[in-house]
């Protein structure tokens, strides 16, 4: 018998305006983000993400801090990044701090792994992002072996080797559960099955029918590796309003604020409400009223075959009111909703 969907939020942690327009400090996004997972609890859903950036229009650098004070005020909420930036960061110093989140959790924390899609990780920590691939594929390597919780060996290019090395503190129950964030890399996701590991699949544009060669690839790479493929889940962004109208009109000014902020660093034009409809109509952007979004999420799940949903929840400075409301639309509608669409 299939598993039921899960369903999930994700946030970095976009600064937001207050009720005058004005932006918030980052101190007041973090206790704000806090309150939204506290809600995602209440609501019963499964899972809440906090992405690593280290940038102005980011508030969360350390995901596994803020993640912390979530555990302490829920109880039944799953707990993770969305991504931890492994390439920049300690292999083993990321094991510790979501083993410990896990203790103080009861056993609820997540990671998902990815390369990043900013960059300012690698200067800011030191790292040469020329090596941006070779630093993921060897600190994967490394986490993975950390996993078994056994005394490690373990040697690279980048770092001293492990001789027989123990790390704590270990994992409670289990092994910790470690996904592999995947944007548009095939041989992401076959390390993912080489290593017997979950696939989160990041689409952010375009439609989602477009990565079903990657769930193929996935499935074949780790039957090629003699093993049982691993889940799936997808990452897209999302606002849930009243009607598919509100949606739109609150959703479109702030998302094209941070659309076109970004694009600008990467060259991309501005956005236009054209592109932005057809996102919402045909693309991997979620928004609209619960019934509209229902559908979506319900007919990619059918075409993907994915176990689980994360909606990206925060888009620009969307302000938290806006936010908190979207949220309780999202867990007391739709998720019922594309319950009964996937049952029938």
């Amino acid at each position: 018998m299939t598993a039921p969907l899960q369903f999930g939020l994700d946030t970095f942690g976009d600064v937001t305006k207050d009720a005058v327009g004005a932006m918030l400090p980052h101190a007041q996004v973090i206790r704000n983000v806090v309150d939204e997972a506290v809600l995602a609890d209440e609501l019963g859903l499964d899972f809440i993400g906090l992405g690593e950036h280290h940038r102005a229009d980011f508030a969360i650098s350390s995901p596994e801090t803020v993640l912390a004070a979530i555990a302490a005020r829920t109880q039944h909420i799953h707990l993770g990044s969305a991504v931890t930036v492994l390439s920049s960061d300690d292999p083993i110093r990321v094991f510790q701090r979501f083993a410990t989140l896990d203790a103080l959790s009861n056993g609820r924390a997540e990671v998902i792994l990815g390369r990043g899609s900013f960059t300012e990780s690698f200067p800011l920590f030191g790292f040469d992002l020329r090596k941006y691939e070779e630093l993921f594929e060897e600190k994967l390597d490394l986490f993975a072996a950390l996993l078994p919780q056994k005394p490690v060996s373990w040697e690279g290019k980048l770092r001293p080797p492990l001789r027989d090395q123990l790390v704590y503190p270990p994992v409670e129950h289990g092994t910790l559960k470690t996904w592999i964030g995947v944007g548009g890399s095939p041989q992401s996701v076959v390390r993912a099955a080489h290593y017997d590991l979950p696939l989160m699949l990041a689409i952010i544009g375009g439609d989602p029918a477009r990565f079903t060669p990657f769930v193929d690839l996935h499935h074949r790479a780790a039957k090629e590796f003699g093993r049982t493929a691993q889940p799936i889940g997808v990452h897209s962004p999302g606002y849930v309003a009243e009607t598919d109208e509100q949606a739109r009109e609150q959703l479109w000014p702030d998302y094209k604020a941070m659309r076109d902020r970004i694009g600008k660093e990467r060259g991309w034009p501005p956005m236009g409400r054209d592109e932005f409809v057809n996102e919402v109509e045909q693309g991997s952007l979620y928004a609209g009223s619960p019934e509209t979004v229902a559908r979506k999420i319900a007919r990619m799940a059918k075409t993907l075959g994915i176990s689980r949903f994360q909606l990206k929840y925060s888009a620009g400075p969307l302000p938290h009111e806006k936010l908190m409301k979207s949220i309780e639309l999202y867990g007391r509608k739709v998720v019922p909703m594309v319950r009964e669409m996937l049952a029938a």
